[in-house]
């Protein structure tokens, strides 16, 4: 089948919360949306979702989905769901994040839509323990065992569910070298910003000309090793104080006052919460700071990669996907400070390294990553299972 056959075609996109829609899977909605299929986008409501909301030829259809388990509220949006489904008659079911894909398998299996889609990107229960991890992992197993078929956004991950049995070898698979949907090259594009614009970046952030500048980008919680990250700084800091750390994301840890007393006390460290355009911060940094416990992928990797920025991340399912060792960047051992402020140490005192680093990472990122790659083996296996439906 060709591209064409898409044309019409009804889907649902399905994610719990609007920032995935936006900020993972734009260019996937618009490139499906440019191949004629009728787009329903179905989240939680959201500011994020306002360019999907002003746009005539997609629908946005708001479903409260809590991220955290709620029984009424997730039965009051399982019965939503069900009720969607089957006045919708949707020909193509496609969830993302873990609420969403469970809720949208129950439903979606029930009301009978012929092709029944989940991606992984990531697994909560990778570092819960004893019931609650059973508990997690079993429910990642109806998602498996009532789609039609289901990826992840990375190979390891992919090995790491048949390995924990959540899925069989045949029930799961991955697009090309991985990622959701690819990055924006010309977005993501170091040519963008001029030195002129890098300068006054960096004023503002009164960070001076030849301070190295370090980046964090995601929620500040435990599992991203923001904690880890901060402590290796200070150390850092002890020896060298021609760096600086920039921090881009949302507080959402229980203990705001102890993470929020470290980022304060420390003027090399700026913190500036979400922003909607991290690659004009991108535009001045020398290295992404990665110490995650658990990723899907990690596609600020690849987006960062795309500017001409390497990754010290950890050995992780799907981050071991998204760096290539020695190239793209730096893999340590997770929840290892001393290793991962040796590798910060060891990249910013080899200049030569980290310059090859920089130019390796967006040759990387062009060659695996560029969204129009990705986006095509999207439409391939979805004109592969209307192939298999016909």
């Amino acid at each position: 089948m060709k591209s064409e056959s898409l044309k019409g075609v009804d889907i649902a996109i399905v994610s719990t919360v609007p920032f995935f829609l936006v900020n993972q899977l734009s260019s996937h909605i618009y490139n499906l949306k440019e191949k004629g299929m009728n787009i329903t986008l179905i989240t939680s409501m959201g500011p994020e979702l306002q360019g999907f909301l002003n746009d005539d030829l997609i629908e946005v259809v708001p479903v409260e989905i809590p991220r955290k388990i709620h029984p009424w509220a997730d039965l009051k949006a399982l019965y939503i769901l069900y009720k969607l489904f089957a006045n919708k008659k949707f020909t193509i079911m496609h969830s993302t994040t873990p609420k969403a894909g469970l809720l949208c398998a129950i439903a979606a299996k029930v009301t009978g839509v012929p092709i029944r889609l989940h991606t992984f990107t990531g697994q909560v229960w990778a570092t819960k323990t004893g019931l609650m991890r059973a508990l997690l992992q079993f429910l990642d197993k109806i998602i498996v065992a009532f789609n039609s078929h289901c990826y992840t956004d990375s190979p390891s991950q992919q090995q790491y569910l048949v390995d924990s049995g959540i899925a069989q070898k045949e029930q799961i698979s991955t697009y090309g070298r991985g990622s959701l949907a690819g990055v924006d090259l010309s977005r993501f594009s170091p040519q963008r910003f001029n030195e002129d614009f890098k300068v006054k970046l960096r004023e503002s952030l009164n960070i001076k000309e030849g301070v190295f500048v370090l980046i964090f980008i995601g929620r500040l919680i435990k599992d991203k090793g923001i904690y880890e990250l901060l402590e290796a700084f200070e150390a850092m800091l002890e020896n060298n104080k021609n760096v600086n750390l920039i921090i881009l994301g949302p507080m959402e840890e229980r203990d705001n006052a102890f993470l929020l007393n470290i980022i304060h006390k420390l003027p090399e460290i700026h913190w500036l919460g979400n922003v909607e355009e991290p690659e004009q911060y991108l535009s001045i940094t020398d290295i992404l700071c990665l110490p995650s416990y658990r990723e899907g992928f990690g596609t600020v990797v690849i987006e960062a990669a795309a500017m001409g920025v390497p990754t010290i991340g950890t050995e992780i399912p799907g981050l071991i996907d998204a760096i290539e060792d020695g190239v793209t960047g730096v893999l340590v051992p997770k929840q290892n400070v001393e290793k991962y402020s040796q590798s910060l140490k060891a990249l910013l005192e080899n200049q030569d390294l980290l310059q090859k680093m920089k130019v390796s990472a967006r040759k990387n990122c062009e060659l695996h990553f560029d969204s129009k790659i990705v986006n095509l083996h999207v439409e391939e296996e979805y004109l592969k299972w209307l192939d298999l439906l016909n």
